[in-house]
């Protein structure tokens, strides 16, 4: 048996985004495993948690505690950061209040590992080195100065370009310099591995996100309407950008061929300009209290990304559902998947049209796809076998 410390840059629990549900996963996944987990989670007003709406029994095994940290956006330290080498990204998760409460648990626990959930905890690496033991494993979950180079590549306003190309350069050469300073590295997918074993002497294993295929089924009982879903976080830029792009450049040529077509947009932090669209046959449903519900209860995934890193938990969630995907080359980044088996590609306009129409008027194409999405879930990302590697990596490093 273990005993591990997550540090977490925003709370595993609830776990209804792509962030926390893949820290859950692997917090639950070691528990049952039969490890001690105790997790440490920065509270902000961009995911914000009650610690009374945590479920008790789920206090109880991670003692699970709760820092705030302010990660607003704040105009003067942002202008004034222009004028310095430093990430901007990384600085705002430094606290003295965080590292106070870090001591004490270090100083009160005697951890063999503590896993960094993002590059955005690593400022405190030397806290831990000084008051612990532990090996320091960092869980990256994208390359993430690549998410923001994309973006910055993608700006049309020089104003703008200028700003991201600025917060992708200082990030970048922070996520290179820091890499070493861990005892072993943990990407979502077999990508992001190279980069950082090209970067890093370190160990570098592929520690893919895990589903629990035995608790979610593979055919969905509730009615499916044939219709396009998306689910997501909406304050995450990427996944805005491409509801953008999807409603401008695709919806008009689906409604044109299939006037009946109905697409569902789910998440939280829904953006003024998506909730005050009025578009026929457009519902914007906001946050879901059951996320796998929604997504069973409609039969066609979309994810229209053109920008970001790491893997889309949302579509892995949704093929696990047996749903079939129709997703941009970078939306289907880090999944072992191909095309017209188990997911469908497309980066034009037209091409995702033609796709999503392919699954549209062929219900039973769209039942193939997805029953083939189901089975790769079931061989490549089954939460056991990935507990076993990762607990295999501890045991390597220790």
């Amino acid at each position: 048996m273990l005993n591990i410390l997550f540090i977490c840059n925003k709370s595993p629990w609830p776990p209804k985004e792509g962030g926390p549900i893949a820290m859950n996963q692997l917090i639950t996944g070691l528990q049952r495993a039969g490890n001690h987990v105790k997790v440490l989670a920065a509270d902000s007003a961009k995911y914000h948690v009650e610690p009374s709406s945590v479920p008790e029994e789920y206090r109880q095994k991670t003692g699970i505690e709760f820092v705030p940290l302010d990660l607003s956006v704040k105009p003067v330290p942002a202008f004034l950061n222009l004028f310095t080498r430093k990430s901007y990204h990384v600085q705002r998760f430094i606290s003295g209040a965080f590292e106070k409460r870090l001591i004490n648990i270090l100083q009160n626990g005697d951890f063999d590992i503590v896993q960094l959930e993002t590059l955005f905890m690593a400022p405190y690496i030397g806290v831990i080195r000084k008051y612990s033991r532990a090996k320091v494993v960092l869980r990256a979950h994208n390359i993430e100065h690549l998410i923001w180079k994309r973006m910055a590549f993608a700006s049309r306003n020089p104003l703008k370009k200028f700003y991201l190309r600025h917060l992708y350069v200082t990030l970048e050469r922070y996520e290179k310099r820091v890499l070493d300073q861990f005892d072993g590295i943990l990407p979502i997918t077999g990508k992001d591995a190279a980069f950082f074993r090209h970067y890093s002497q370190k160990p570098v294993v592929t520690i893919p996100f895990g589903v629990d295929t035995e608790q979610v089924p593979g055919q969905a009982s509730l009615s499916v309407e044939n219709a396009l879903f998306h689910i997501g976080a909406m304050n995450w830029l990427p996944n805005e950008e491409g509801i953008r792009w999807l409603l401008k450049n695709v919806w008009p040529k689906l409604t044109t061929r299939f006037p009946e077509m109905k697409l569902y947009l789910a998440g939280r932090a829904m953006p003024p300009w998506l909730l005050r669209l009025h578009e026929k046959n457009v519902v914007v449903v906001g946050e879901v209290e059951d996320a796998r519900d929604f997504m069973a209860s409609k039969s066609i995934s979309i994810a229209p990304l053109f920008s970001g890193s790491g893997v889309r938990i949302k579509i892995l969630e949704s093929m696990s559902l047996a749903k079939a995907v129709v997703a941009t080359h970078t939306g289907a980044e880090g999944i072992s998947c191909a095309d017209g088996k188990d997911i469908l590609i497309a980066d034009t306009a037209d091409a995702f049209a033609d796709a999503i129409a392919r699954l549209y008027k062929n219900q039973e194409e769209a039942r193939r796809i997805g029953k083939n999405a189901r089975h790769l879930i079931e061989t490549k990302h089954d939460n056991t076998k990935i507990i076993a590697r990762l607990e295999a990596f501890y045991d390597e490093i220790l």
